[in-house]
């Protein structure tokens, strides 16, 4: 069969930062016989999977009867995790398009529940029009707005209406949201002046209703929306087309602003042909960009000539700001120093990029090597050199492996790096407890790992559980706790921690009537959201142990098959901890 499209899937856990390795996807075809499986390598990611799709010349005629895209769906499965199916994959001819996927561990003391079910709908331009961005109303009481220009690095999007209460809020990097919006809005076949054109508007729009607070001031709990009634089109989990993914990742920064003014302009747009409106028409960027259109001068087509591209300095929890120039073979300064500090950090939880063995602030051929095997891993050009996309996606990639290393089971900092203490049976202390405490919760979600109590000795009990995690995560299996083997506990755990929320272990007190405190709090917190989904009497989150919490610890208590005594002891508390995380 001829290869008309590319598919690769890129499977991660702890927000993207530790890879998920031999997971299995079955990719199908509706009403075709077609059946294909891959499994994923060390770095998480899949042999790109060859193809069919309609003539792209279909994606540039706004007429054409028929979605100019192929539909795919997808079955993932992976020891220790929930598995998720992806239905409505999009695949246009001569595109490379990637599924990105963070799995979610998978608590072993539950029953097996259901997969999580990815629907992708159509692309928003075949869909039905709801209307056109609700744009900053002149009248009435006015948005607050921030006295600078940034990119935040992370925005949360309502995907409802912004008065549907039972839609979900989900928080994701500034790139990755536009990089869905564009996927969304619009076809990866255009021309790339009109892409660029595009994605300008959704970065402006976006821009906008962060510098306006435009719902924040108006006590909603999230910044965008993912209705097209009132912003732009977000799908959640769907696939991203790879040149789309290029081209944010090298503009992201920019905005479109009125000459001599200092926010983003709220860049009002809609397909053109469904529904028309005042700003950018969608369809119309792509004659424009086929008789030679740059970006700039499409978007001065339909927004005027008062206005102009610029760049926000300031990238908010990014670590550095891109030098301006490439860095290649033969170049020197504090960047590379960067760059190499950043990918010898990022190849522990990614494997496949070769170590740099000095790092200091020369691009050699080591260097080279390195940002090669991440340009692979991550879908970009890979010919070694970091130019603005690969610089920023090792930004981003470096900030969600550093993230992951902030927190430990009590919400206290954790040491970026593991103890240098080597441990071994008829060893005591706080360091053992540490290694319990992961051993521990790493034993919920893997089953050939056995729990162990946390005393704080090293006795035959840990010993057993160590070997079985060495065992498990292919180490040298000797039952001691060196280098190797604490960085490895260490990234699981926080893996799992990133992943399923933040897990918390028993306090090694009782909760009854009368209790009081944080652990109370969190308990009452988890009862409150599991009440959402099981038959269980609302409490509030005080932290007092009163009679409305006992009713409700009752009813968890017979739910989940364990003695009805209203006391949150270590079962109670711990069983309360999984379903909690699985919600």
């Amino acid at each position: 069969m001829t290869c008309l499209a590319t598919l690769t899937f890129q499977l991660t856990t702890g927000r993207s930062a530790l890879p998920v390795a031999g997971a299995r996807v079955v990719v199908t075809s509706p009403g075709s016989d077609l059946h294909r499986t891959v499994t994923t390598g060390a770095s998480g990611r899949t042999p790109p999977l060859c193809l069919d799709a309609p003539d792209r010349s279909a994606s540039l005629d706004p007429n054409a009867p028929e979605p100019p895209y192929s539909v795919y769906d997808a079955e993932i499965t992976a020891e220790g995790y929930l598995p998720v199916r992806v239905e409505g994959i999009q695949m246009f001819q001569g595109v490379e398009s990637v599924q990105r996927l963070d799995l979610s561990p998978r608590p072993i003391s539950l029953p097996e529940e259901g997969e999580t079910v990815i629907d992708i709908p159509p692309s928003a331009l075949r869909q039905p029009p709801q209307g056109m961005p609700e744009a900053p109303a002149e009248e009435g009481p006015a948005p607050r707005v921030l006295t600078e220009i940034y990119i935040p690095a992370a925005l949360t999007v309502h995907l409802g209406t912004p008065d549907d209460t039972a839609a979900q809020n989900v928080t994701v990097s500034f790139q990755d949201y536009i990089k869905n919006v564009a996927s969304s809005e619009i076809y990866p076949t255009w021309p790339e002046s009109a892409l660029e054109a595009n994605i300008y508007a959704q970065i402006s729009l976006a821009l906008n209703r962060v510098y306006t607070e435009w719902y924040r001031s108006r006590g909603y709990h999230f910044d965008i929306t993912n209705s097209t009634a009132y912003d732009q089109a977000y799908v959640h989990g769907r696939n991203i087309f790879a040149n789309i993914s290029r081209l944010v990742d090298e503009i992201f920064n920019r905005y479109i602003r009125r000459t001599g003014t200092l926010g983003p302009l709220f860049a009002q747009y809609c397909d053109g042909v469904s529904v028309t409106c005042p700003g950018l028409s969608q369809w119309g960027t792509v004659p424009l960009a086929q008789n030679g259109y740059i970006p700039l001068n499409i978007l001065k087509y339909y927004y005027g000539n008062n206005i102009e591209l610029t760049a926000a300095s300031d990238v908010r929890s990014i670590q550095s700001s891109y030098p301006g120039t490439p860095l290649r073979l033969g170049s020197s300064g504090a960047a590379v120093r960067t760059i190499e500090t950043q990918l010898n950090r990022i190849r522990r939880n990614y494997p496949a990029i070769p170590l740099i063995s000095s790092v200091d602030n020369l691009f050699t051929p080591e260097t080279a090597a390195a940002v090669t095997a991440f340009q692979r891993i991550f879908s970009l050009v890979p010919d070694g050199v970091v130019g603005p996309a690969t610089w920023n996606r090792i930004s981003y990639i470096y900030v969600s492996v550093r993230r992951l290393a902030q927190l430990d089971g009590e919400g206290e900092p954790l040491p970026a790096e593991p103890p240098e203490t080597v441990l071994r049976e008829g060893d005591q202390g706080d360091e053992v407890r540490r290694l319990q405490y992961y051993l521990r919760v790493i034993s919920n979600y893997f089953a050939q790992v056995r729990p162990v109590e946390m005393d704080g000795v090293f006795g035959p009990q840990t010993r057993s559980a160590v070997t079985d995690f060495q065992t498990r995560f292919g180490l040298g299996v000797d039952g001691i706790v060196g280098p190797r083997t604490w960085r490895a506990l260490l990234d699981v755990y926080l893996g799992i921690a990133a992943s399923a929320g933040l897990v918390v272990t028993y306090p090694g007190t009782l909760l009854r009537q009368g209790s009081r405190g944080m652990n109370v709090w969190l308990m009452q917190d988890y009862l409150g959201v599991i009440g959402r989904r099981y038959p269980l009497p609302p409490v509030e989150a005080d932290g007092i142990f009163g009679p409305t919490t006992e009713a409700a610890v009752i009813a968890f208590q017979r739910l989940f098959g364990l003695a009805p005594d209203g006391i949150i002891g270590e079962n109670t508390w711990d069983r309360i901890v999984a379903v909690r995380m699985l919600l």
